[in-house]
């Protein structure tokens, strides 16, 4: 007779895909952080990064929306431009962003240095200059700028980046309409959970700001204001 356990031959169950991780939503990062890992990525002389994580920070854009981005959306002249506008992967719906001033300048450092042109994209993969670098490689990255000034990489993310300016304006505003229209959030209700609002606070200022009240030049004000506070 055999006595042996016939489970005993069956494989090993592969580790489950977020053991060790930290589940839920992930914070944004603070002004403090914003400078240091600034900082750092400019005593080290990484261009590439500095580059992308200005510009994760100014264009609160997804994860995929960043590293689809091409030459041409933000330097279609050869050099960045003021404000660009794209189309959402996930919604199809266009969102337009401000670049400050240190995103042009990072930006115009890392296209002379990588030779980048125009119908290129802006932050090539492994694969080379026709694949972009892909959202693993991305959140890689993330957890590499983030752990090299003390944090904990478990606790954020990419959507850590996507956060961080539009928390800084609601914080600064209250004005949940315009943080919706930088986000390109189709209703104000995702809004208010992606900012972790307490809901009926959120839906009183909703109630003070109508959509017809938030006019692209203060959307414009908003950006440039909280970008000057982020430098």
């Amino acid at each position: 007779m055999n006595d042996s356990n016939p489970l005993s031959s069956l494989k090993p169950r592969r580790p489950a895909w977020n053991k060790g991780k930290m589940p839920g939503p992930k914070p944004p990062l603070r002004p403090g952080h914003v400078w240091a890992i600034r900082a750092k990525l400019q005593l080290e002389k990484r261009t590439r990064d500095l580059a992308m994580f200005n510009l994760a920070i100014d264009s609160k854009l997804r994860g995929c929306d960043l590293v689809a981005l091409r030459v041409d959306d933000v330097a279609p002249n050869g050099y960045a431009i003021d404000r660009a506008n794209i189309r959402q992967r996930k919604t199809g719906r266009p969102v337009r962003f401000e670049l400050t001033e240190v995103t042009r300048q990072a930006l115009d450092e890392y296209l002379g240095a990588s030779g980048h042109g125009p119908g290129e994209y802006l932050f090539a993969g492994r694969c080379g200059p026709d694949h972009p670098l892909t959202t693993r490689q991305y959140s890689r990255l993330v957890a590499e700028w983030v752990s090299g000034i003390g944090l904990d990489p478990r606790k954020f993310a990419t959507h850590s980046m996507r956060r961080t300016k539009a928390t800084l304006i609601y914080r600064r505003t209250g004005n949940l309409r315009a943080v919706q229209l930088l986000l390109g959030h189709l209703k104000i209700e995702r809004t208010v959970r992606y900012l972790g609002v307490v809901k009926p606070l959120a839906l009183r200022l909703s109630a003070k700001t109508g959509c017809e009240q938030v006019q692209r030049p203060l959307l414009e004000c908003l950006e440039i204001e909280t970008g000057c506070y982020l430098q």
